[in-house]
């Protein structure tokens, strides 16, 4: 078989004078040739079965070379592409405050026209609330404010663009008006567009489009939009066209905004984060979205990370035609994720869509720590066949891996009332320098928490504790990093949106499911101690709390019996599990305990009463099989049913394999824990043989020995 194909050939051949191609064509033909008559002519089922087989590892090995050629070809392209972003602006405050330091006159006219403006609008607020019409001017008063915003520039409609998918803070009519700005924004000429990818590009516009619309199909804060046909493919593509001038525009507001802060650090005492650094960081991602071939890479790893699923879209990017200022993409058809009328008239349903989005932001910010930071609805997409696409990767962020693990281990501190721990945890997640006692801090957490805990989790409201949580931080030395303020924007983006379809939609009910799962199933040392934390207390094993986590992680489609609690048996095996294995062996009597004695009362409860008055008649009165109180018997019975619901929940999962529990059985042969076989045994024998003791000589158990058998 030739390993040259047709599309190669003119590639090979060019350059080659016509008898030297002529050579080269007759020496492939004769290869064809000798593989023909080379092929064995017979008709049998083997020589046909074995030749099958050759072919399709030809095929095979053609297509894994056809696949690397195009990874070489991608890689290629886009070092091209960073070559030519090599002078791409990056944030620098000095380098801002040197620019306008020596420019007063514009710094000051940039202020005195924010200061109108959002003075004037704050006025006429107040005006109409005062007369009573504020409520009945609300449209008017949000075509105003999304005016304002787009007459600001691109930074305050980056503020505007946050305000839309609040509709915690804003009525439903400033919602409407303010989502305009995420991709109806006013466009610069079509001219200047055009000149701008011919000349970042170094192409003409004829040679690399076929097609390309006239108009932008959309204008954002930071450029607009085109619809166009790939020259050399038929690929349709989006291809955006950054604003001209508009780093002057964004450096000048961000240099103002930067003095502000200072003002703020130093005279405003409410306030204990450095908003001077909140500033900084959101500022070096707006100038990381001014760089589109940063906005690329950024694709890219997203689409590797979290594009392995079938409900999530990342769309492919175009390297050769993408620069500074021009991004070329997969076009996306779909519909904004805020517009429910038109999603449903698709058939598909705004909260599988949002659940979809949640479920990948907690993959985002929890297991691989890089997540979209701006996911406003223009830039998540529901597409016809019911995926949720992403779009515009210039924001990001990433979550450090110490602080991922402290996120998840705080919800288990929650869930456990375990307000130390929750303290301590804001060491870990950099709220708190070490040198900070956290102490005082423990009762705010208990005041708030043990009110807000009294709603079950289906009913608890993310806002809700953001911003209760926010009111505790406030009044001790808290600072709030940078990454954790994208981890509540982007949550909360996704709430808003979810309550446009469903007033009533929590986040936190949403995610347990996956924080239940990585309890169960991730083996990091942190979650493993959550895990036995959440499990154990005082001695004694929860079999609630399993049965509750095993139910919510079973709602997480990636949830897998075969992986579940093996961190804790892996703890189990080591030679730090010395103490998991005193807990488990005092379990593991009780459970056997309740098992043989519950038995022996379902039996007891169902013979017929003749028989139980010859059994079990002493002293002329009807006495039970064993010296139980009623409600200790009804606590044997409820343990015996909680181990067996468990045992029902890990059998039905998906996957499941009953050897996955073998570690606990090569636990009682490790030679560290030896006698721990004896020991269980033991202790089995040994509370049996009290009970038989008990039973036959009628000894009322003491309120110690009745507390020991449910210990």
């Amino acid at each position: 078989m030739s390993a040259v194909t047709a599309a190669t050939y003119p590639r090979i051949t060019e350059g080659l004078s016509s008898s030297r191609r002529m050579r080269w064509r007759r020496g492939r033909q004769g290869v064809r040739a000798a593989t023909v008559e080379a092929t064995p002519s017979t008709n049998s089922a083997s020589s046909s079965s074995s030749n099958s087989g050759a072919v399709l590892q030809l095929q095979l090995q053609r297509r894994g070379r056809e696949k690397e050629r195009k990874r070489t070809e991608d890689l290629q392209a886009e070092v091209r592409a960073m070559e030519r972003a090599v002078n791409a602006s990056v944030y620098s405050p000095e380098l801002l405050a040197s620019k306008y330091g020596y420019r007063p006159l514009k710094a000051v006219r940039r202020a005195a026209e924010i200061v109108i403006a959002v003075g004037t609008f704050g006025a006429k607020l107040l005006w109409e609330q005062s007369r009573g019409e504020l409520d009945r001017n609300k449209r008017l008063r949000g075509a105003e404010l999304r005016r304002i915003f787009t007459r600001l520039g691109p930074t305050f409609v980056k503020l505007g663009q946050g305000l839309s998918t609040r509709p915690d803070l804003c009525p439903p009519e400033y919602l409407e008006e303010l989502s305009q700005l995420q991709d109806a924004l006013p466009t610069f000429p079509d001219e200047e567009a055009f000149s701008c990818i011919e000349r970042e590009l170094g192409l003409s516009l004829d040679s690399i489009f076929s097609t390309i619309s006239a108009s932008p199909i959309a204008a954002a804060s930071l450029g607009q939009v085109y619809k166009a046909q790939l020259k050399y493919s038929g690929q349709v593509v989006a291809v955006k066209v950054q604003r001209p001038s508009i780093e002057e525009a964004i450096g000048l507001d961000f240099y103002l905004i930067r003095g502000l802060g200072f003002l703020i650090n130093k005279y405003v005492d409410i306030i204990s984060s450095d908003v001077v650094a909140l500033i900084d960081e959101f500022a070096r991602r707006v100038y990381q979205e001014l760089n589109y071939v940063q906005e690329a890479q950024n694709a890219r790893r997203f689409k590797k990370l979290y594009a392995d699923r079938e409900d999530i879209l990342v769309p492919d990017i175009f390297w050769d035609y993408t620069s500074t200022k021009v991004l070329t993409m997969e076009w996306v058809d779909g519909v904004k994720l805020n517009e429910q009328v038109a999603i449903e008239k698709q058939g598909l349903k705004v909260l599988d869509l949002v659940n979809t989005g949640i479920q990948c932001s907690l993959r985002q910010l929890l297991e691989y720590g890089y997540f979209h930071a701006d996911p406003h609805p223009g830039n998540l997409l529901a597409t016809p066949d019911g995926k949720l696409a992403f779009l515009d990767f210039g924001m990001m962020s990433e979550t450090p891996e110490e602080a991922r693990s402290a996120i998840i281990g705080h919800v288990v501190h929650m869930v456990n009332r375990d307000y130390e721990a929750m303290a301590r945890d804001y060491y870990a997640l950099d709220f708190l320098s070490p040198d900070v006692d956290v102490t005082p801090i423990v009762p705010a957490l208990r005041d708030f928490f043990d009110d807000a805990l009294n709603y079950t989790v289906s009913e608890l409201n993310f806002k809700t504790l953001v911003d209760g949580l926010g009111n505790v931080l406030y009044q001790y030395p808290f600072n709030v990093p940078a990454y954790y303020a994208l981890i509540l924007r982007s949550l909360t983006v996704l709430e808003g949106l979810a309550l446009y379809a469903d007033p009533n939609f929590k986040v936190l009910a949403a995610s347990y499911p996956y924080f239940a799962k990585r309890l169960l199933t991730d083996s990091s040392p942190y979650l493993r101690d959550a895990l036995i934390e959440l499990l154990f207390k005082d001695g004694k094993f929860r079999w609630n709390r399993l049965e509750n986590l095993l139910v919510e992680g079973r709602k997480d489609r990636d949830f897998s019996a075969k992986d579940a609690l093996q961190p804790v048996l892996k703890l189990l095996l080591g030679p730090d599990g010395e103490e998991l294995r005193v807990l488990v062996i005092k379990e593991a009597v009780r459970v056997t305990e309740a098992f043989v004695l519950g038995t022996v009362i379902d039996t007891y409860s169902s013979m017929p009463d003749l028989v139980r008055s010859l059994i079990f008649n002493v002293n002329g009165n009807l006495a039970g099989p064993l010296v139980m109180s009623n409600a200790e018997q009804q606590r044997m019975i409820e343990l015996r049913n909680q181990v067996s619901r468990i045992w029902r929940l890990l059998q039905s999962s998906e996957n499941f394999d009953p050897t996955t529990l073998q570690p606990i059985l090569q636990v009682l042969q490790q030679p560290e824990a030896r006698n721990l076989g004896g020991r269980v045994i033991g202790g089995i024998t040994q509370r049996l043989a009290a009970r038989l003791l008990q039973q036959v000589l009628r000894v009322p158990p003491t309120s110690s020995s009745a507390s020991a058998s449910t210990s």
